[in-house]
């Protein structure tokens, strides 16, 4: 039995089929379709093609894909949501999507409210919910939110007056799509607010990618279980991606993160992903990428749920040089000519300078493809690649936790113009299939659940909050598409917080599992 992983990027779309070892059978490059749909189907069936296997024996098919990260960056096929904060009147000096821009905002608000209710870090009651508050919002914005999201002062700790709300919501407005914050983000009102609006935002990009990723798969004969790839470098069944499309957002270089760890057998290691136009530096720690303990900002707006930790530079095989006339200083970046590099660069018969040029004159790359770039002065291409070189020690540098000597892999078409050797790295390594790693990363993934809660050890042990947060954990990782017989957990923290009043610790957990087997067909 086979796995499909397919990744869309910016300029092409990846294919890997990965064998019942998890070897890798086969991958394919074809470039990324303005429609994302037509370039997903004509990359699963040149892999099929080409690899020559019986479609009936591919029994998953996981997708990651840019498109929900595109849609708030563009601001394009955004949902109007309807938003409603619990937390009268402990909340009210802030009010909704305050800080977002005002372009974004547009886009997405149809009206907000904040309503009363709200807990206290231990789960007492701040003030009673009041039902005829919420009817009346929902009777206000009735015909004009296409989506609603619901958040509460510390609803990760106590979720019941989300749910209710939730409840009077359906009851007064049909079968809308709701998201509640207690099921995406962490702790932090505005933040988590923030994250659950954007994901209610998203509802109908997600259904699209989900939909057009089924029928492609669908016109091609394959009937394989669906999922997708989470930012956190793990996998969600079909129906968990149409509640949560924002855990879409960042798996990109996370997939190419895990692949890169399975292709190379590392797992810990710095990995450099080279594209066209950027880089993306990630740690892999145990298997699986860093993540990010700031709060990351998507297209402009403040969220605090799980995000891998990546630095992008703006450096990649497309990447433009430009030498100034005057005193002879060179540019690189950021501009490229990304997806156009085979009709721009001067190595394909062009008349833009990049760094793929430079290489290539140095004897590195493309030799078949010298004659193009030879009236370049070698002096001058090794003056480039110098600095070249110390962008990427310098990023590096920034994303190691030590002065101590770490093994960095490749991954990515544009890793070309990176050399063998670097300062502050203890190898540089190659694996073979590296410029489809991001495929292979999606074909990899594992299912998990997350959480992360405040518990009052006045009332439980340390240990008994740590087993609660781990069962949580594991429940959602059956429910995200795990099988409930393999999983473990990967990772718990626990921080105590001093700064709320009594014994409070903030515990976090992710539980691993793996794919739920496939039944014969």
């Amino acid at each position: 039995m086979y796995r499909l992983g397919v990744d869309v990027g910016g300029t092409n779309t990846d294919a890997a089929l990965l064998d019942e070892a998890l070897q890798v059978f086969h991958t394919v490059k074809v470039p990324t379709t303005k429609d994302v749909e037509s370039g997903i189907y004509e990359a699963i069936t040149k892999v099929v093609e080409q690899s020559k296997i019986d479609i009936s024996s591919i029994a998953y098919a996981m997708l990651g894909t840019t498109h929900c990260t595109n849609a708030i960056v563009e601001r394009k096929r955004l949902n109007k949501v309807g938003v409603i904060r619990i937390g009268k009147p402990a909340t009210t000096a802030i009010p909704p999507l305050t800080d977002w821009p005002q372009d974004l905002r547009e886009k997405v608000e149809a009206a907000s409210a904040i309503v009363s209710g709200g807990y206290e870090f231990d789960g007492r009651l701040i003030s009673e919910l009041n039902k005829e508050e919420v009817i009346q919002f929902c009777r206000e914005i009735r015909g004009c939110a296409e989506s609603i999201a619901i958040s509460g002062v510390f609803a990760p700790v106590n979720k019941e007056q989300e749910e209710t709300v939730a409840a009077w919501v359906k009851e007064e407005l049909g079968d809308i799509p709701i998201s509640l914050s207690n099921e995406i983000g962490s702790i932090g009102v505005l933040e988590r607010e923030n994250a659950t609006i954007l994901n209610a935002a998203l509802i109908t990009t997600g259904q699209a990618v989900i939909q057009g990723f089924a029928r492609a798969l669908s016109s091609l004969h394959i009937e394989a279980k669906m999922f997708f790839s989470q930012n956190d470098g793990t996998l969600m069944n079909a129906a968990y991606a149409l509640r949560y499309p924002i855990l879409t957002i960042g798996c990109g270089p996370t997939n190419s993160i895990r692949g890169s760890a399975h292709l190379s057998g590392l797992n810990d290691a710095v990995v450099l992903d080279v594209g066209g136009t950027t880089s993306d530096i990630g740690i892999l720690t145990n298997g699986f990428p860093r993540q990010s303990s700031l709060a990351v900002t998507i297209g402009g707006v403040k969220t605090n749920f799980r995000m891998p930790d990546i630095l992008s530079i703006g450096l990649g095989g497309g990447t433009r040089i430009v030498e100034s006339e005057s005193d002879e200083t060179v540019t690189i970046g950021p501009e490229s000519v990304g997806y156009e590099i085979m009709k721009k660069a001067l190595l394909f018969g062009g008349d833009i300078l990049t760094t793929s040029d430079i290489v290539t004159r140095l004897g590195l790359a493309f030799e078949d493809k010298s004659n193009h770039v030879n009236h370049l002065s070698f002096a001058f291409c090794n003056r480039v690649y110098e600095q070249m070189t110390e962008m990427i020690v310098d990023a590096v540098d920034q994303m190691k936790t030590s002065a101590k000597e770490v093994p960095l892999i490749l991954s990515g078409g544009g890793s070309i113009i990176v050399p063998n050797s670097l300062k502050g790295v203890s190898e540089v390594i190659r694996p073979n299939h590296f410029d489809a790693a991001n495929a292979i990363g999606a074909a990899l993934g594992k299912v998990s659940g997350d959480v992360e809660q405040i518990y009052n050890l006045d009332k439980m042990s340390r240990e008994e909050a740590i087993e609660d947060a781990k069962k949580i954990a594991t429940v959602k990782a059956i429910k995200a598409g795990a099988n409930d017989k393999e999983i473990s957990i990967i990772s718990v923290e626990q921080i105590p917080l001093a700064y709320l009043p009594g014994n409070a610790l903030f515990v976090s957990v992710k539980a691993v599992g793996d794919l739920q087997h496939s039944h014969s067909k």
